[in-house]
């Protein structure tokens, strides 16, 4: 193996682009398996969230078959009461207890139309509580289907990319042995620096592949000659060109 110190531009060169190509291969694998865990949480949130609205429409329609019963043993009660004034209507010496027990009877039976009524907007409350508790039990139902499947898909992509990143990241510590150290720092340097990761790049459409700043011909001229490390005047990064895989 060549040392670091013994290597030519283009070797210096080939080698900072390589270490970048693993690197943001390392960092799409990274992104991946910091993607799905997040889908996962996101939908076991979903399914507490739609669990805790059924469990709570459950609890409002309970409560709103307790009322319908109330209202309707409240009927009863007034049913009663009313074959009771009429019975004792029969019996009565004059006129004012007879009206008296009148006024009774229709306040009775006031009740009982109010009763009625409140039992009707219950029963169209729970029939409106219902058809929304069926929808959210649909989506709880897809919900956990999709949990399902992201969570196999997690397990496989985890088991697949832990081996890939494993031999990548080996792949690079002997790409690093390569490297003169003060090259090294400054292209750790520059990685840190951008959310991209990118400190190594080409030339697309005669601009640089990082920031996009307009690359001038006569440096896009040096950096395919290969003879010294150039660098983007804008932000820092490498620039190499497409040809540098293939230089000796």
């Amino acid at each position: 193996m060549t040392k670091a110190k013994d290597m030519t531009v283009p070797q210096k060169l080939k080698a900072l682009y390589e270490l970048q190509l693993i690197d943001s291969k390392v960092d799409e694998i990274q992104t991946l398996k910091g993607e799905l865990p997040v889908e996962v949480q996101d939908l076991e949130d979903d399914i507490a969230g739609l669990e805790t609205r059924i469990n709570s429409l459950d609890d409002s329609i309970s409560e709103l078959e307790k009322t319908i019963a109330k209202y309707r043993n409240d009927i009863k009660t007034a049913e009663e009461l009313i074959m009771k004034y009429n019975k004792q209507q029969d019996n009565v010496k004059n006129n004012r207890e007879y009206e008296a027990l009148t006024k009774e009877i229709e306040l009775q039976k006031l009740d009982i139309q109010l009763a009625n009524k409140r039992i009707r907007e219950a029963e169209i409350s729970i029939q409106n509580k219902n058809a929304t508790k069926e929808s959210a039990v649909n989506r709880l139902q897809k919900k956990h289907n999709d949990l399902l499947i992201k969570k196999k898909e997690l397990e496989k992509i985890v088991a697949e990319t832990d081996k890939e990143e494993e031999k990548l990241n080996k792949k690079a510590d002997r790409i690093r042995k390569k490297i003169e150290p003060r090259l090294l720092k400054g292209y750790d340097k520059i990685r840190n620096a951008y959310r991209n990761g990118l400190s190594v790049v080409t030339i697309e459409r005669d601009s640089c592949g990082g920031c996009y700043n307009k690359i001038p011909p006569q440096v896009q001229l040096e950096i395919g000659m290969r003879k010294k490390v150039n660098t983007c005047e804008h932000c820092g990064r490498v620039l190499v060109d497409h040809g540098i895989l293939n230089a000796e």
